[in-house]
């Protein structure tokens, strides 16, 4: 119910989304098959993609979208972003120094830029301000707001003092209420704090089964919340028909995460053969942030972030890219995520290369961003490639990504839902 009176609002407030437009595509990435065809239209009727087919002419009552002098692609997926928060800073404290209400600021202008970027759907694991991100999805979806749809966490399900902690700034216990919303201890904690969360309209559960690069206090390689809380929390995602992601850096933390039920993997940096295998067998997802450990060895050098999380920083990434480039090989999904936020917003496609650097052909990375990615959310009818049914998200790069990747970096056009957002 609650989504069909965010649809009604949603469709309320933008009524350029009624528009019947005929898009006609330079070049057109059917991502199921690989194949780039030329001479295709796109019949948009509302939200929604009516006809793909050889062009023609306009049918009577629609507008004509030229992009025939672009590639023409689904929106990109980002399934590891961290929107309705105030980014990452050489300032520890800037989260609790900034108040809920200019974080959801922050987070409405970050929407803005994640869309403008090409990325039309986005994942957002994880604030510090608790529930922010519900509240941003939904004024996204009333048209309140442009930016991408989003799936959201609400808070962390972590330890005290643990990865998803703002930790090294007050004592922990003197921090606000909004911000240690998913704080457990025990299997039964995890199982209360989980149902709070769906209670209070999250999407999916975000759970910190090791330590983490950018805490204070804490080691990536360290297992946290157990395997027993993890399963607790997973069983109450499914009661909701949804899931659970696990933050999990180490091996031992992602091996507990994958026996507990998980869904999916963030980072993985530390994942060893047996863990791949694990992931490989259970079908368990992979989104390995493989970007952003350069922007954060030179940014972060360059602005003083504290030495820890530099070190810890230097620990991981290129043992991860070399756990990404295995994943690959073995055939382990692996879906699009980046850590957005760790990096300003607006650069996610600056993974592309590196992903296929370190294996993957340039249409698994696009797929691992389109088709896969909506797959991974339950979402594969809807969202993912351009066809009849599916809703009408869409970006138009200027040269071909199956040739050069980074093409997706400098995105021209955009459209969401039916409507043209740039």
């Amino acid at each position: 119910m609650r989504r069909l009176i965010a649809a009604l609002a949603l469709a309320a407030a933008t009524p350029a989304s009624a528009q019947t437009l005929y898009v006609e595509a330079g070049r057109l990435l059917d991502v199921a098959s690989g194949a780039l065809q030329a001479g295709q239209c796109v019949l948009v009727e509302g939200e929604r993609i009516a006809r793909v087919e050889a062009c023609g002419p306009t049918p009577e009552g629609a507008e004509r979208v030229d992009w025939s002098a672009y590639t023409v692609l689904p929106g990109l997926f980002d399934l590891h972003t961290h929107l309705a928060d105030v980014g990452q800073d050489a300032d520890v404290a800037l989260p609790l120094k900034t108040s809920p209400q200019l974080t959801a600021l922050y987070g409405a202008h970050n929407a803005r830029v994640t869309l403008e970027a090409g990325f039309t759907t986005v994942r957002d694991v994880g604030t510090y301000r608790g529930l922010t991100d519900v509240a941003l999805r939904d004024a996204i979806e009333r048209g309140l707001v442009p930016g991408p749809r989003m799936f959201v966490a609400g808070a962390y399900l972590t330890h005290p003092g643990g990865g998803g902690e703002l930790n090294g700034v007050v004592p922990n216990d003197q921090l606000p209420a909004d911000m240690r919303l998913g704080v457990v201890s025990t299997p039964q904690q995890a199982h209360d704090r989980a149902e709070f969360l769906f209670a209070n309209h999250v999407d999916f559960l975000k759970l910190i089964g090791t330590g983490a690069v950018l805490a204070i206090g804490t080691e990536p390689g360290e297992p946290e919340l157990t395997e027993a809380e993890m399963r607790a929390a997973v069983q109450v995602a499914k009661e909701h028909g949804s899931y659970a992601t696990a933050h999990a850096h180490g091996a031992e933390g992602i091996k507990n995460a994958i026996r507990a039920g998980v869904h999916s993997i963030e980072h993985a940096s530390l994942i060893d053969d047996e863990g791949l295998q694990m992931a490989k067998d259970r079908g368990v997802w992979l989104v390995m942030d493989i970007f952003n450990g350069d922007y954060i060895d030179e940014i972060g050098t360059k602005e003083g972030w504290p030495e820890e999380y530099l070190r810890k920083n230097r620990e991981t990434t290129e043992t991860q890219r070399q756990g990404f480039a295995k994943a690959v090989k073995l055939g382990v999904k692996i879906g699009f995520g980046t850590d957005a936020g760790v990096y300003p917003h607006g650069m996610n496609a600056r993974q592309f290369a590196y992903m296929v650097r370190y294996g993957m052909t340039p249409l698994q990375a696009i797929r691992s961003a389109t088709i896969d990615a909506a797959t991974l959310v339950g979402h594969e009818s809807e969202l993912g490639s351009i066809a009849p049914g599916k809703y009408a998200d869409m970006i138009a790069v200027t040269g071909n990504p199956l040739d050069d990747i980074r093409v997706l970096e400098h995105v021209d056009h955009v459209m969401k839902g039916g409507t043209v957002y740039k």
